[in-house]
């Protein structure tokens, strides 16, 4: 077998017709070109196809990272929803939780005064408003830490109504005797802020406070003939003769005026009797008392308006071995203080009257 295979090979290179050397030059070069092509070619198809793979991979591997990268960025983007929605509800609970310590305040086991604040207009629309006040005179009177229970007044007075309510509680603790009820005037404490202290055992002021205004007073515009030289006509609907009386743009009738003096006469008269029953015979026998005249603290003393001139540390010295003083006024709601302030700017521009009683026991 091995002999039929070496004479094969060796018919090849023998057999066949003779060439010349260009002739087998040439055939060897054709042989070695056609190959090369061959290969060439059936390698630039693999490189397409290699190409081809390449492409798709990367492509993949693009949209794979642009999917891990969307991924990612919804990630932190509901961390932080998340995050913020805890530090909003984190707020809320410290918030509310803020203001529940601060409505319910720890009582200090040391002696101190009970102070209770009574500050700018009394009005059931302002800080200065009978459920307040009232609310932190229980909570001095029922505090068995503190010796007394302070009004520190700053105010020009204001509703009728606010005034009778705080006044009535501070005689109903007075009467029960179980602590002093001392009422210290800082600037002012005139018309309404004055009937409220008047219900306290005892009354100090600085020399130059402000005290008095013992009266009543309703202040309004009559404009009927301003809006009938602007060419106004007022169209106002009433069911009774005497609903609308009070209109500033109306005129009043003589014998409403006299009704609405009626009025004020009788509210000065409740005034006068309040502060006769809290200050007793303490009163001097002067009939300017009443006369809405407002003193200063210097002369308030001489007629019997007030007991001394003190101030509040002073009292807390006299009081105590070591002064200490202790605020139990209810702290005001944020949200309601806005609400409050935003209702009566809005009250102001469209002309709607912020008291809900138009007469006053206010200073002017």
């Amino acid at each position: 077998m091995s002999d039929d295979k070496h004479r094969d090979d060796h018919d090849k290179w023998t057999q066949g017709p003779e060439l010349s050397a260009e002739e087998a030059q040439r055939r060897r070069e054709a042989q070695a070109t056609g190959g090369r092509d061959e290969h060439a070619g059936e390698d630039a198809e693999t490189l397409r196809e290699r190409q081809r793979l390449a492409q798709l991979a990367m492509m993949d591997r693009w949209i794979d990272g642009v999917l891990a990268e969307q991924r990612r960025s919804r990630r932190w983007k509901l961390f932080f929803r998340f995050l913020f929605a805890a530090l909003i509800l984190g707020g809320l609970v410290m918030t509310g939780y803020g203001l529940y310590s601060a409505a319910q305040p720890s009582i200090p086991s040391a002696p101190h005064l009970g102070i209770v604040k009574v500050e700018g207009a009394i009005d059931s629309k302002s800080p200065a408003n009978a459920e307040r006040i009232i609310e932190g005179l229980k909570r001095a009177w029922e505090s068995d830490s503190a010796r007394a229970v302070v009004l520190h007044i700053n105010s020009p007075g204001g509703s009728p109504v606010q005034s009778q309510r705080i006044y009535q509680e501070i005689m109903r603790l007075r009467d029960e005797g179980d602590k002093p009820i001392i009422a210290v005037i800082e600037d002012i404490g005139a018309s309404g802020a004055y009937y409220i202290a008047s219900a306290a055992d005892e009354i100090v002021t600085s020399p130059s406070s402000l005290v008095g205004s013992i009266g009543v007073i309703f202040a309004s515009f009559g404009l009927e003939e301003a809006i009938e030289r602007l060419g106004v006509e007022r169209r106002i609907f009433a069911a009774g003769d005497n609903k609308a009386f009070l209109d500033p743009f109306s005129s009043i009738a003589p014998q409403q005026r006299e009704f609405w003096q009626e009025v004020l006469d009788t509210t000065h008269r409740q005034f006068i009797d309040a502060v006769k029953e809290g200050r007793g015979e303490r009163l001097a026998n002067d009939e300017r008392l009443f006369s809405g005249l407002i003193w200063t603290g210097e002369q308030a003393v001489e007629l019997g308006l007030v007991d001394g001139l003190n101030s509040l540390d002073g009292v807390a010295r006299e009081r105590l071995e070591e002064p200490r003083l202790r605020d139990y006024t209810p702290p005001l709601d944020p949200f309601e203080r806005l609400t409050r302030r935003f209702g009566r700017v809005t009250a102001e521009w469209l002309g709607i009257p912020s008291s809900q009683s138009p007469v006053r026991y206010q200073a002017y």
